[in-house]
């Protein structure tokens, strides 16, 4: 059976064979028909590489001397393509002898005279298409001008960056693709549709190289690189206290306005030129010279000038004034503008001070200063017991009285010797006692004595008077004359306080008030705050010192001002037991009270007569209220000294315009003035220097809020 169904299948397939294939024209030839079932590329393919090797499978073995090249072909159109047909197993491959065109598309062909080992041809010829990729093709121009990237082959439809990098000394114009510009930007992005061409233009530049002269003058704009033919604008821009001149191109004027516009063929090195504005310097010196250095007619801006101040004689140079201030010889000018200073000359003012230990000096004139030239008679006086022997210092001789002719400072001691071996003490005690220690009958001159004073039941000790002052108890006493010193004791009961304290409110805890300035000369001192409103020109501090704090402008410092002003119309309104006050108070002990002066008052003189002693009667609240129409003004070396236990804090001068403290004065109490306060140079003030108005000046002074 098995036998019997192989030869019906052979028989079968016999058939099947000789029905498939057409007869040979002569010898009939029977098996399976070739036919193409694949191809590389396939039919209707696209992006195909442009170095693609061209395959035809069969379904059979073929014949390989029928597979040929006019068998197997490739053509572009009309046109065959070179290449080289070979044979393997069942592949037949077509080998293009140059790379196929990039987009282009192709026609394969097998034809009917390819046949199989039996001798069976294809039944029809075999054809297909296929299309190559598209490709990129770049190029620059000038050559020399750039270099590009992103050229090839890419898939139909694919995005694709071009770019575009220039040379040294050139710069990117734009793509173009036959002639038409397809970008102005170096990385050009773009989607393939077909091959490209596209070529990178590019355009040579040049340098515009600008520069100041001098650097100092100004600025330039507009440097850089520019393409050739492009309009450049060059700008220069002076600096202050310069002018622009020109522009010059190697030396050659190229424009004179500051905005200089040109066309760009080649590089080009520019200079714009500055000039220093210039000004004049008049110096003005009446009794005196002054030298300038450098002497010029005009002077540069910004340059210095030595200003040196020379005084005729009998005279001395003191400020600059006009367009430079200041005490400063040799004085540096800054020229930045024209300028016109003037030299101020005072005539010569010298000091005379003269010491006399056991005996006294009188001037005549009596002076604190004196013009250059001028002549001053000393006539020494000894005290008891001493005799004027000579001069000392910047005098000598024995001449009494002593003419002294004032050409400089000078310091001068009258000296005196002891005439007697000794001298007696007296002391008187009313309701106390004193103890003198030592207790002699006389003393040799210059020894000293402890007094203490000692009140009766129901008193107190207030001061010493006679030969001797102040409150200070034990009191040490130098016998250098006979001296009478009387102890004072006050009854038991309190002695009046004075008047009611003035209330200081929020200005209370200011050293010093202003309304427009506070100023300091040197190194001056303020202890406690102070308080500056409505002006804001706090002024040498440092050198001056402040130790407290600062309302310059502040809402405190606002507030402050209006306590101050109900204080001093308070001040100013008391009335009750008012007494009339003197003009001069130098040696006047004065109880607490309210006393007034409808005009000027203050301290003057010397010795005890430059003194005023205030004095609480063992009463520590004791009050003083010192109402001024006018000024309060002390003398040099004047002060005033506290006794039986009074207070700065309840002491108060209410000064109708201004109050000046004379220099090295010691002074005690809160002023406040309605303008202004000054403490001239080393004047000391226990208490509150309170402005309503104007300013307050120091000079190497000293504030101690009580």
């Amino acid at each position: 059976m098995k036998k019997l169904k192989l030869l019906s299948i052979l028989a079968l397939a016999s058939v099947v064979f000789i029905t498939g294939c057409k007869k040979d024209e002569y010898v009939a030839k029977v098996g399976v028909c070739p036919l193409v079932v694949s191809t590389i590329p396939a039919d209707k393919a696209v992006n195909v590489p442009l170095s693609q090797i061209i395959t035809v499978t069969f379904n059979e073995k073929m014949n390989p001397v029928t597979i040929n090249p006019a068998s197997f072909t490739i053509q572009q159109g009309s046109t065959a393509v070179a290449g080289t047909v070979s044979y393997s197993g069942l592949v037949a491959s077509f080998a293009p002898a140059s790379p196929l065109a990039p987009f282009t598309t192709y026609t394969g062909r097998v034809k009917t005279s390819a046949k199989d080992l039996l001798g069976n041809a294809l039944q029809t010829d075999y054809v297909w298409t296929f299309t190559t990729i598209p490709l990129v093709t770049l190029s620059s121009n000038p050559t020399i001008g750039g270099t590009t990237s992103g050229a090839g082959t890419f898939n139909q439809g694919s995005s694709v960056t071009v770019i575009a990098t220039p040379a040294t000394g050139y710069a990117f114009t734009n793509w173009t693709e036959n002639g038409v510009v397809a970008s102005t930007n170096s990385s050009y992005q773009f989607t393939m549709a077909g091959n490209k061409t596209l070529v990178a233009n590019f355009s040579l530049q040049f340098t515009v190289t600008l520069s100041s002269n001098p650097v100092l003058g100004g600025t330039t704009l507009g440097a850089g690189l520019y393409t050739t033919g492009a309009s450049v604008t060059a700008l220069a821009t002076p600096n202050a206290e310069y002018t622009f001149v020109n522009w010059t191109d190697n030396g050659v004027i190229a424009s004179t306005n500051t905005s200089f516009v040109f066309v760009l063929t080649a590089n080009r090195t520019l200079v714009a030129n500055f000039a220093a504005k210039t000004y004049t310097l008049t110096v003005t010196a009446t009794n005196g010279t002054v030298v300038k250095n450098p002497t010029q007619a005009t002077y540069n801006s910004g340059s210095s000038v030595q200003l040196t101040a020379t005084p005729s004689a009998g005279y001395t140079f003191t400020s600059w004034s006009g367009d430079a201030t200041g005490t400063t010889n040799p004085m540096t000018v800054t020229m930045n503008a024209n300028k016109a200073i003037t030299a101020n000359f005072t005539l010569s003012a010298y000091t005379l001070n003269v010491t006399a230990n056991n005996g006294t000096v009188v001037k005549n004139p009596a002076q604190a200063t004196y013009n250059s030239g001028s002549t001053v008679q000393l006539t020494a006086t000894p005290n008891t017991g001493y005799t004027f022997t000579s001069w000392s210092g910047d005098a000598t001789g024995t001449t009494n009285p002593l003419t002294v002719t004032m050409n400089a400072n000078k310091n001068i001691t009258a000296n005196f010797t002891v005439v007697a071996s000794g001298f007696t003490l007296n002391v008187t005690a009313n309701n106390g006692t004193v103890v003198k220690n030592p207790d002699l009958v006389s003393y040799t001159s210059g020894a000293t004595v402890q007094l203490t004073a000692t009140p009766n039941s129901g008193y107190t000790f207030t001061s010493w008077s006679g030969d001797a002052t102040g409150s200070v108890n034990p009191l040490t006493v130098t016998m250098n004359a006979n001296k009478n010193i009387t102890a004072n004791f006050t009854g038991g009961v309190i002695p009046p306080s004075g008047p009611l304290a003035i209330d200081l409110g929020c200005a209370a805890p200011f050293a010093v008030l202003a309304g427009s300035t506070i100023t300091s000369t040197g190194p001056s001192i303020i202890n406690g705050d102070v308080g500056l409103s409505p002006g804001s020109a706090l002024i040498g501090f440092p050198p001056g010192i402040i130790n407290g704090a600062k309302e310059i402008t502040t809402p405190i410092a606002a507030a402050a001002k209006l306590c101050l002003t109900t204080a001093y119309n308070d001040g100013q309104s008391r009335s009750l037991n008012r007494i009339s006050l003197p003009g001069q108070l130098g040696g006047l002990t004065l109880a607490p009270g309210l006393y007034s002066n409808s005009s000027t008052s203050g301290i003057s003189g010397t010795g005890a007569n430059g003194i005023l002693t205030l004095d609480a009667q063992g009463n520590a609240n004791a009050v003083w209220i010192f109402q001024m129409g006018s000024t309060l003004t002390t003398d040099p070396a004047t002060s005033i000294v506290l006794a039986g236990g009074a207070q700065a804090k309840n002491i108060f001068w209410i000064v109708g315009t201004s109050a000046t403290l004379g220099t090295t004065s010691v002074f005690y109490g809160n002023i406040l003035a309605d303008q202004a306060i000054t403490l001239n140079t080393g004047a000391e003030l226990n208490g509150r220097a309170l402005a309503r108005i104007a300013a307050v000046t120091l000079d190497a002074s000293t504030i101690t809020k009580p």
